[in-house]
């Protein structure tokens, strides 16, 4: 409902909450799809990361050795693949060690489980206060077993390590919908540019 009163030459428009426009309502349907697709791609990639990791040792024992081969140099660059300090299933060990594991296990799952916690639209991180926090448990536990005041183990760096990847999801994913938010912003844009010059 729009109120508008004349004051002699200024006029007042008062606009209520049931009033939105055609174009904020477009705006907020473009936010909600665009952060589903965003999301539904985010869930499948962290998945199927976690399922290479877990496959590796799977393809090798079952006859693929060159496939597992591939997938094991692929994640060499982000970790030492440490044979004592990885999962192993079937006789072979995970693509990563049990901290990284730990790490994309975090991701993967909080990645799918994110509309519960947050709406797709929000692209506010929290306080990065938090993502410290959640590293601090994994630094210490790092720390301890690097100058031998105890001995860490698998249970240790994995949950360590889920924590970092948990927390980092809420950091993540907003990014992510907020460069999507943007590049199909300016996209719309140059449409209705080349619109006009036409």
């Amino acid at each position: 409902m729009v109120l508008t009163s004349c004051l002699g030459d200024t006029q007042l428009s008062v606009v209520t909450a049931n009033d939105r426009s055609p174009a904020s309502k477009q705006i907020s349907d473009y936010r909600s799809v665009a952060g589903v697709v965003i999301w539904v791609i985010s869930a499948t990639f962290t998945i199927a990361i976690l399922a290479a990791i877990v496959g590796a040792p799977l393809l090798q024992s079952g006859g693929h050795p060159a496939f597992a081969l591939k997938i094991y140099d692929a994640f060499s660059f982000v970790c030492h693949q440490m044979p004592d300090r990885s999962f192993h299933l079937q006789g072979n060990k995970f693509a990563v060690c049990s901290r990284c594991t730990g790490i994309y296990s975090g991701i993967a799952l909080v990645t799918l489980a994110y509309p519960l916690f947050r709406s797709l639209k929000r692209t506010q991180t929290p306080s990065l206060v938090w993502l410290f926090l959640s590293a601090a448990p994994l630094a210490i536990d790092w720390s301890l077993g690097y100058f031998s005041v105890w001995q860490n183990n698998h249970v240790s760096r994995f949950s360590t390590g889920a924590l970092l990847g948990a927390a980092a999801v809420f950091y993540i994913v907003p990014g992510l919908i907020e460069v999507g938010y943007r590049l199909s912003g300016n996209r719309a844009h140059a449409k209705k540019d080349n619109r006009v010059k036409n």
